[in-house]
């Protein structure tokens, strides 16, 4: 397959890549440092490109050619600073909307190619009906929890918007919601996928490896089962 990934150098992204180039595809990947990627780049298979995820026509310009495109887009660059990244989505969470918009009007004109964005759990439902992202109470404390400022709510609900735009599309989109808790880790290949609902472990905990994130997410672009439709994944 020929498989786009935007925020190639990023925590997931990167993984993504990585993923997608053990399994034999071809990847284009994008990347605000996609000169410098280009330089140091020695695997096969793979091509570096620049993309503006906010326009929809420089994303329609990137995707001839492609199966499927994976946006793990975040301002700035979250592998390398964090904490910028954190600082930029609260102060415009209006962004993840606006690259949802961009990447759907992209594929007016690409109606084949299949769009997986990488958002949030926030707008997951804890219990029937009870989405974290709708109160400020439940928000704060999964803030709390995870070590993230409260005003990172902001944030949260973006991610939330996005899927609302997506839901809106008759494109062929899938969401992915990861745990609430995701890091580095190990690539176990063993986990469960869910659907608006977080996938819990014995401890209730709803938790995931970086790198079992990337396998799920290649795993849907190989065997779509949630066109459409979001997913999660949990241990």
């Amino acid at each position: 397959m020929h498989i786009g990934v935007i925020g190639a150098t990023g925590t997931i992204g990167s993984r993504v890549v990585a993923e997608a180039l053990d399994r034999g595809h071809h990847v284009r990947a994008f990347s605000r440092d996609a000169a410098r990627a280009r330089r140091e780049e020695h695997r096969e298979n793979i091509v570096w490109a620049d993309v503006d995820v906010l326009d929809a026509r420089s994303i329609a310009g990137a995707l001839p050619g492609l199966d499927v495109l994976i946006s793990g887009f975040q301002p700035g660059n979250a592998a390398s600073d964090f904490a910028d990244t954190v600082r930029r989505s609260i102060a415009d969470p209006t962004v993840y909307a606006t690259a949802a918009r961009a990447l759907l009007k992209a594929l007016e004109s690409h109606p084949r190619t299949r769009l997986i964005v990488i958002g949030g759990a926030g707008s997951l439902e804890i219990e029937p009906g009870v989405v974290r992202a709708d109160s400020d109470e439940l928000l704060h404390i999964a803030l709390d929890r995870l070590g993230l400022p409260r005003a990172y709510a902001s944030a949260v609900r973006g991610h939330r918007d996005a899927l609302d735009v997506l839901r809106t599309s008759n494109r062929l989109w899938t969401y992915f919601s990861p745990a609430e808790e995701i890091a580095p880790g190990e690539r176990t290949g063993r986990f469960r996928l869910g659907g608006d609902q977080p996938v819990l472990d014995a401890d209730g905990r709803s938790r995931i490896s970086v790198e079992d994130a990337a396998v799920a997410l290649i795993d849907e672009a190989e065997l779509p089962r949630f066109v459409q439709r979001r997913f999660t994944i949990g241990y």
